[in-house]
């Protein structure tokens, strides 16, 4: 587990003699930061529900929660922790958990038919990517492959992971996929919520129950919940792309069906109850929020730059919509969230509180992690190539 280098001097010398000590007391620092995020966490989303912002309102209390600890434990107490992606991994399973219970009576099939229009938007959005990685790499002066991992719309932590394995600048990669995701998770659910308030759902209501308690359900739940971490354990273990939120949204798509095939189970159906979904999402908004908290100092021309890779993206992300809406015959906001440049899972999580074509748009944003995921070996391959033939001719 990395340390921070804000961490003592006499606690790397404790490292050597006794390492196992030093990791137990890291996962407690850990594991009690993260309890104080959630802790937090959970009043602001309530504080937010109140200004009737939708169900994605408890990502934005984690996001704050997140932001506020961090910058907290590094003020007060000079301690940096690192941002959780075991949490990440966490809410991720609980949200694609959750997306996929909503999809098991969706029409999947219709949506098959739709594959090469999502191919087509993939390929332009990463066609696009990575014309503006090039932009922002000659405009900021930084290295071909740092600046694509940048602006590539994928996850903050599995690119800032690749940009540590091959020595790039891992903050700079964290703090521009950031700024893209938050500021898409913010951008998304406000134009939704202005230009379809009409049937905009509002946030559960606080008295609303978020548990059920009926022992057929829970045991479901419990059973549900050990099979996920099951077949999402091994997933992180081998390094799947997005296989917490892969392996999650099938069992939940296949619990049900599952359920109803075997003839010694009477005729029940489960549905995760809403604590599911909001615990998942707050685990996605506090990471997201981790990262902001984490960020060190940059310059003004920095930030600026990275400001403008991020809305290039957007707008490329609109282009892609407007094609979506003349290649098919989706409403605006289903193209839209289609098109929307990350995070996936928030995006998903968006249509599903909207109930809002969850199928459509949970399908094109799969095709484009794995588009994505699959493809990330040859582009940073090229990426590299392009590096050392720049560096030759200079």
């Amino acid at each position: 587990m990395n340390q921070s280098l804000s961490v003592a001097p006499s606690l790397e010398e404790h490292t050597h003699e006794n390492p196992l000590v030093t990791k137990q007391q890291l996962f407690t620092k850990q594991l009690i930061v993260l309890v104080l995020e959630m802790l937090l966490a959970l009043p602001l989303g309530l504080l937010l529900a109140k200004f009737q912002i939708g169900r994605i309102a408890w990502i934005f209390g984690g996001i704050a929660a997140g932001t506020l600890v961090l910058q907290g434990c590094r003020v007060f107490y000079q301690y940096s922790p690192q941002p959780n992606r075991t949490a990440r991994k966490v809410g991720m399973a609980l949200v694609g958990l959750t997306v996929g219970a909503s999809n098991t009576h969706g029409n999947l099939a219709s949506v098959v038919s739709g594959i090469p229009i999502f191919i087509f938007l993939t390929l332009f959005l990463l066609l696009s990517g990575s014309c503006i990685g090039y932009i922002y790499s000659r405009l900021s002066q930084i290295n071909l492959l740092t600046a694509m991992l940048a602006t590539v719309p994928g996850g903050v932590g599995i690119m800032a992971a690749i940009a540590a394995d091959y020595n790039k600048n891992v903050s700079l990669v964290a703090l521009v996929q950031a700024i893209r995701v938050t500021s898409v998770v913010v951008l998304i659910p406000f134009i939704a919520k202005t230009s379809a308030g009409n049937y905009y759902p509002q946030t559960l209501p606080i008295k609303a129950p978020w548990f059920n308690f009926d022992p057929s359900q829970l045991e479901l739940l419990l059973l549900v919940l050990v099979i996920t971490g099951l077949v999402v354990y091994p997933a992180i273990l081998f390094k799947i792309p997005a296989g917490d939120f892969f392996g999650a949204l099938l069992i939940g798509i296949g619990f049900n069906p599952l359920l109803h095939w075997l003839p010694f189970v009477a005729d029940i159906s489960f549905s995760p109850p809403p604590l599911i979904n909001l615990l998942g999402q707050m685990l996605l908004g506090i990471t997201i929020g981790e990262y902001w908290g984490d960020k060190p100092n940059f310059r003004k021309r920095t930030i600026g730059y990275a400001l403008i890779s991020v809305g290039m993206t957007l707008v490329a992300g609109a282009i892609a919509a407007m094609l979506a809406m003349q290649l098919t015959s989706w409403d605006w906001l289903t193209c839209l969230l289609v098109t929307a440049p990350g995070g996936s899972a928030e995006m998903i999580l968006v249509s599903l509180t909207l109930n809002h074509n969850v199928e459509i748009v949970t399908t094109g944003h799969l095709v484009r992690l794995i588009a994505i995921n699959s493809s990330l070996p040859l582009w940073v391959f090229l990426f590299r190539r392009l590096d050392e033939q720049f560096s030759e001719s200079v």
